[in-house]
């Protein structure tokens, strides 16, 4: 029997026997993604917002010294969980916690979504800081000549248009995430890898079932990229525009004329004109 007939067949045995694990770990890792995607997402963008509050020389000092400790704490927190594998930061928050505050963690879920979605949001952070700067300056001086603040601005003008131009680099980072979450094996969640740990240490077969895992991982991926692409054209819309010349609200000129009946006294129509007064 060749090699690949082989791999097959191997295959065939772990799913036909496994099936039910191997679905209940993608499962969980599809959960994960998502919800420490979304969590993610919301610290980037209140750190993203927190990072581009405008302040001047004229302000009141309590209130530049704030926003520059903001700036300083958020500038820390990106430089930290951009800069340490994700599977570090499992150790140190599962395990460094308990080992320097006594607190203990009894849900490995809770864990799980708290390191994925503050490494997320740390990646967020600069994007949304860069979405935010790409903006046209313009907007920013047209909403605070209407009496916008800087939330307002940033809430109905700023963000909404931010969403759509960082929509890729959500994306890729919940493709990223579904692809990393791997890692928290090491504090004992039961993900999609987990399920091949346990089942390659069962059967001793570590190959075929890394070849399934393979497979499931770009099934995976390949869904998520084609509903984000679809996700993006909904968001840019359409690719051409047709463009009203005229209001129709307004009226042109010369289309309107005085009812005879309803003239004013002081229109020459008028049966009760009499001529200008000096």
């Amino acid at each position: 029997m060749g090699k690949l007939a082989q791999l097959g067949l191997d295959i065939a045995k772990l799913w036909g026997k496994y099936s039910a694990s191997y679905f209940s770990g993608m499962k969980n890792t599809l959960i994960l993604a998502l919800i420490g995607t979304l969590i993610g997402c919301i610290i980037g963008f209140i750190c993203g917002v927190l990072n581009t509050i405008p302040y001047s020389k004229s302000d009141h000092p309590v209130k530049r010294f704030i926003l520059k400790l903001i700036r300083v704490i958020i500038r820390i927190y990106v430089e930290v969980f951009r800069g340490t594998p994700m599977i570090l930061q499992a150790v140190f928050i599962y395990y460094g916690l308990p080992y320097f505050f006594g607190v203990s963690f009894k849900d490995i879920w809770t864990v799980s979504i708290i390191v994925v979605s503050v490494n997320t949001g740390a990646y967020m952070a600069e994007s949304v800081r860069g979405g935010i700067m790409s903006i046209d300056p313009g907007q920013f001086e047209g909403a605070k000549a209407i009496g916008m603040n800087h939330w307002q601005t940033m809430l109905y003008i700023i963000l909404p248009q931010t969403l759509r131009n960082i929509m890729p680099q959500i994306g890729n980072n919940y493709i990223i995430n579904v692809k990393d979450t791997s890692v928290m094996f090491i504090i004992g969640f039961s993900d999609f890898f987990a399920v091949h740990k346990m089942v390659s240490g069962a059967v001793f077969k570590y190959f075929p079932s890394a070849f399934l895992e393979m497979g499931g991982y770009l099934c995976l991926t390949l869904l998520a990229s084609f509903l984000l692409r679809k996700m993006e054209k909904k968001l840019a819309g359409k690719s051409n525009y047709e463009l009203v010349n005229t209001d129709q609200l307004v009226m042109s000129a010369g289309t309107y004329s005085y009812p005879r009946d309803a003239a004013s006294p002081f229109d020459e129509a008028s049966k009760d004109y009499k001529g200008e007064t000096k």
